[in-house]
């Protein structure tokens, strides 16, 4: 575990995936955590890469060539969340509100290019920022997609007395006994999957991706959790534009807790193509989102 600190504020990040395991400021939660010795329960703080979500039958293809993935969600038969969240990643710095780590995704059954894949959590005035890059160092290009999987809270506030609000105008239809997408995305209007307004989480069940997320004037994507006079804001960069929220019933400790999930692309994205980005041999490619206390 490392931990960084900037006036008051503080956060844990994990050697073993590079995740988020708490983040704090004055003492107050604002991500949901679990103990040192515990693996990450429903993914918490997880790094998505280079996939987010599901890929359909743990199959795709890439220039013509059928890629077969471990399939590590056995009850639906998708390969979930990428490779690298129980991987060991290499410290590159570490000072006192900056931690900064790096890991290679290998040529594997599944996935044939190389990547060098970074992640640094830094701490600041503006609370906690999380930089992605990815390289190809391998012979041929490739697509790839980036998410995370935080589960803010907003301080001590109880999950079901807050209020959600998403920036994003689109949902996408999911075939619910595999969790895959069943159709394109359609709008959000006038359908109860209009967060832009904020919904109070109260009886909301969520397994569900949504797209089409709008900048702000100041060229960020902003979600934010409030609730009992305190508040969380999930922002992003554009390249950010889909988000998974998650409300599961149970986290460890907690009960009812919610994810919001940036994702830079779609569940199924390696098949779909849908937003995928693509890196030719040399190529990188980097992009920020973070978590800001609303005091």
């Amino acid at each position: 575990m490392l931990g960084i600190s900037y006036e008051g504020a503080t956060a844990v990040i994990t050697t073993v995936g590079a995740g988020l395991r708490s983040f704090t400021v004055g003492g107050v939660p604002y991500v949901e955590t679990f103990g040192a010795d515990e693996k990450p329960p429903m993914s918490a703080g997880a790094v998505l890469v280079p996939w987010p979500n599901r890929t359909a039958g743990a199959v795709w293809e890439l220039d013509g060539v059928r890629q077969e993935l471990e399939v590590t969600e056995p009850a639906r038969g998708n390969a979930i969340h990428g490779l690298l969240r129980r991987q060991p990643w290499e410290v590159l710095e570490h000072t006192g509100s900056l931690v900064s780590l790096v890991a290679r995704i290998s040529p594997q059954p599944g996935w044939p290019v190389a990547l060098r894949v970074t992640v640094s959590y830094a701490l600041d005035d503006h609370g906690l920022t999380v930089t992605h890059g990815v390289k190809n160092i391998g012979s041929v290009s490739t697509p790839f997609g980036v998410g995370t999987h935080p589960y803010p809270r907003a301080g001590n506030a109880a999950t079901d007395s807050c209020t959600l609000t998403l920036a994003a105008t689109t949902v996408l239809p999911l075939d619910v006994e595999r969790m895959v997408p069943s159709g394109p995305a359609v709008p959000v209007e006038g359908t109860s999957f209009d967060f832009r307004g904020g919904r109070g989480l109260a009886g909301v069940r969520l397994d569900t991706p949504f797209g089409g997320c709008e900048p702000a004037e100041d060229g960020l994507i902003h979600h934010t959790l409030t609730g009992d006079g305190a508040g969380v804001e999930v922002w992003a960069d554009p390249a950010f534009r889909w988000v998974q929220v998650y409300t599961p019933e149970s986290y460890p400790g907690r009960g009812r807790a919610v994810a919001v999930e940036p994702m830079t692309c779609p569940p199924d994205a390696l098949n779909s193509g849908v937003d995928l980005i693509w890196v030719a041999p040399g190529e990188s490619w980097g992009a920020r989102w973070g978590i800001r206390p609303l005091l």
